[in-house]
């Protein structure tokens, strides 16, 4: 890797020689030690510059891109006479490059579209089709808001009425009257920000329609493998009906629209969320198998056995089978990441070299940010990439010892040896993505290891190996056979997710690790990982600061979403919402999330709560928290101005206050959501506008449609 370029020999490296003993002789134990393990912080220090590039509140100038190939030029250069300069140069130098692929991805997407704020008639080509417990959802690329308007470049995603009878298809041109909508703000500051989703995938808007759709066949170019992946999926429901086929039919297309809420949820509290998103275990198992049948097969046919190496053979067909599986499922992130391990994996394989490295998943992680660096934001980059790398260090450092327990023979200690090294996967994999599962989803589950150890070997053993067979009889029409015994396995890893998430305690929701603490534990986990000395225990510390930081962090004492329609007050550990008709429920949602509860309660119209900062009254409620808020429900607003430090209206307010902060319907309407701390030093407000800045996928501040007159003043 670049490690041998970037790094010199010891005898070269005139730095050392030159510097004091007491450092010489410890920068000379870490180079001997760890020469080998150095480049694997280069992909951590791209990392680091993606995070860089999306925690900046303004747009960097995009002249910093040509900033990169000098630092890169210079760590070279460095690297020649100085090797631990050399080092930290070449950290430099890939976090800069980090920061720049990202600014430079930024510039090249298309610009958001603003939706008009009316229903009109939409056309545009599917490239997508997937199937809802009720009704239809399409993507529609080179989308018009109107037939004479100019084609997007960017996609729209609408849900096609429940009664519709129209069958779209990919490359179909599709053509309804639907209400657009731009992508849902962040629900509250700091929260996560579909808008920059949306802004890097390309999406535009999402929506529902209104009216019937009216199809055109085959007017236009479809995605690869679209059609094929909506077909599999129709013909895996026909044979499975319910939750098993829509599971079955998710681990074959990779789409989980269809599974039933009740049996998501099933699958999320028992730990077992993962099998649903394919990833690293699916490919895994569809390489194995084809690697394994094709050698196989080419064992037993004589003129190819003569003349062809059958590992060489069986590794191509296996690499085929992955990418043809990656590109049927849609290949997302954990897919990329996935078939890019695995190709080093079958590489290394063929050519004799250790299969499965820390090195092989630097390349990939570098590979997938590369190709996507937004991705790096997100809960399926963060999990999978943590659980890999746990699993490799973690068996890099217990092998030696389990050596002497592979040589013994007997089926009972063969067994007992899979169910240990099934058990320490499961705890090694849940322990290092139950943090990062925390920061995103506030829950925690607590029976991982057991649901795992029944359904995944389900998984391995049964329900892929079976869904393969069905894909390629499918063809033949002869895939029911396949698909039944697929059903049974999916039916008994259901079962298990059923069993396991109805125990006391499977699920506790808990307040989440905030963001810097996130990059803390995972900079120590990398640590950890990536070392091979004693230093490598350094990186425990980091890691107990980011599980512990939720503690450290005061989470706001008031909520006001950005529509106004829902007010939340935190209070005794208790959320208390004032929600209006119409509210959003997956704002409620993420508030809930944030405060690491289960439901909240709705304001009460009279009385207080049991710590007695929320009182509230028939004019509105008060809360004290070292200063006070007051929540204005009628009555004269302003006979307020003065006594509280924050004044809130769901209504605009008319008149200004110098002595208080106001927040009203048109502070949310021009800012977005609202975040308020009370102490005894004052009030901090924090509007998600403030908090994001000035970005390319966060909208401008709207305009007002008339000019109004100027409030009056109450000093």
């Amino acid at each position: 890797m670049v490690v041998s370029v970037l790094i010199p020999s010891l005898s070269q490296d005139q730095s050392l020689r030159a510097s004091p003993g007491v450092w010489r002789a410890w920068a000379a134990e870490v180079f001997a030690a760890e020469r080998q393990h150095l480049a694997l912080w280069l992909p951590v220090a791209m990392a680091a510059g993606i995070l860089l590039y999306f925690s900046l509140r303004s747009e960097p100038d995009a002249r910093l891109i040509w900033l990169t190939p000098p630092l890169i030029i210079a760590a070279l250069l460095v690297a020649r006479r100085w090797a631990f300069c050399g080092w930290l140069c070449a950290l430099v130098a890939a976090g800069s490059f980090g920061f720049a692929i990202t600014l430079w991805h930024a510039q090249r997407v298309p610009p958001p579209i603003s939706p008009p704020p009316r229903a009109l008639v939409i056309q545009g080509i599917v490239q997508n089709v997937q199937a809802l417990p009720q009704g239809l959802r399409v993507t529609l690329g080179q989308a018009q808001f109107g037939p004479e308007a100019p084609k997007l470049e960017r996609s729209l995603r609408i849900r096609l009425r429940n009664d519709d009878p129209a069958r779209p298809a990919p490359g179909d041109l599709l053509s309804v009257r639907a209400l657009i909508r731009a992508p849902a703000a962040p629900a509250y500051p700091g929260a996560w920000d579909f808008q920059r989703a949306a802004f890097f995938s390309g999406q535009g808007g999402v929506g529902f329609a209104i009216g019937a759709a009216e199809i055109t066949p085959g007017a236009g170019d479809a995605p690869p493998l679209s059609g094929l992946r909506r077909d599999l999926e129709a013909r895996v429901l026909a044979v499975l009906p319910g939750a098993a086929g829509a599971i079955s039919a998710a681990l074959l297309t990779g789409s989980q629209s269809v599974i039933p809420r009740a049996d998501l949820d099933a699958m999320r509290d028992s730990g077992l969320a993962h099998i649903l998103s394919v990833s690293g275990l699916h490919i895994a198992i569809v390489m194995s198998v084809s690697f394994w049948v094709t050698r196989l097969l080419a064992a037993l046919y004589r003129p190819v056995a003569l003349r062809v190496p059958g590992k060489m053979l069986a590794g191509c067909g296996a690499l085929l089978a992955g990418g043809f599986y990656m590109l049927l499922t849609g290949a997302q992130v954990p897919m990329q990441r996935s078939f890019a391990m695995a190709c080093l994996v079958t590489l290394a394989i063929l050519a004799g070299r250790k299969a499965i490295s820390l090195r092989g998943l630097a390349w990939a992680a570098a590979v997938v940010m590369i190709l996507d660096p937004a991705s790096l934001l997100g809960p399926s980059f963060q999990m999978s990439f943590a659980a890999v790398l746990a699993l490799i260090a973690g068996w890099e450092a217990v092998q030696p010892r389990l050596a002497g327990l592979r040589g013994q023979k007997g089926w009972a200690r063969r067994i007992g040896f899979a169910v240990l090294g099934l058990m320490m996967t499961s705890v090694l994999a849940g322990a290092a993505t139950a943090p990062f599962g925390l920061a995103h989803f506030g829950r925690l589950q607590w029976y991982g290891v057991a649901a795992n150890a029944v359904a995944v070997p389900l998984t391995s053993f049964i329900v892929m190996p079976a869904g393969m067979l069905a894909a390629v009889l499918m063809p033949l029409g002869l895939e029911a056979p396949a698909l039944w015994v697929m059903g049974f396995g999916v039916e008994g890893i259901l079962g298990v997710a059923r069993i396991v998430a109805a125990w006391p305690g499977a699920t506790e929701s808990a307040m989440p690790i905030p963001g810097w603490g996130l990059a803390v534990f995972a900079f120590g986990l990398c640590w950890l990982c990536l070392w091979r000395r004693w230093w490598r225990a350094l990186g425990v510390p980091p890691m107990i600061l980011g599980l512990t930081s939720a503690a450290l962090v005061q989470p706001p004492h008031i909520l006001i979403s950005q529509d106004a329609r829902l007010v939340g007050f935190f209070a005794t550990d208790t959320l208390f919402i004032q929600r209006q008709q119409g509210a959003s429920n997956l704002t409620r949602d993420a508030w809930l999330r944030l405060y690491g509860q289960d439901a909240a309660k709705a304001l009460p119209a009279e009385g207080a709560s049991p710590d007695g900062k929320l009182s509230c009254t028939a004019d509105g409620c008060r809360f004290e928290a070292g200063t006070s808020a007051f929540f204005a429900r009628r009555g004269n607003i302003m006979a307020q101005c003065g006594a509280v430090a924050v004044i809130i209206s769901t209504e605009p307010i008319r008149q200004r206050c110098r002595q208080s902060i106001l927040i009203d319907r048109f502070s949310v309407w021009r800012d977005g959501a609202h975040a308020v701390w009370l102490s005894s030093s004052g009030a901090q407000v924090m509007s998600d506008r403030a908090w994001r800045g000035d970005r390319p996928w966060v909208p401008p501040p709207p305009l007002p449609r008339a000019a109004a007159e100027p409030p009056a003043l109450i000093e």
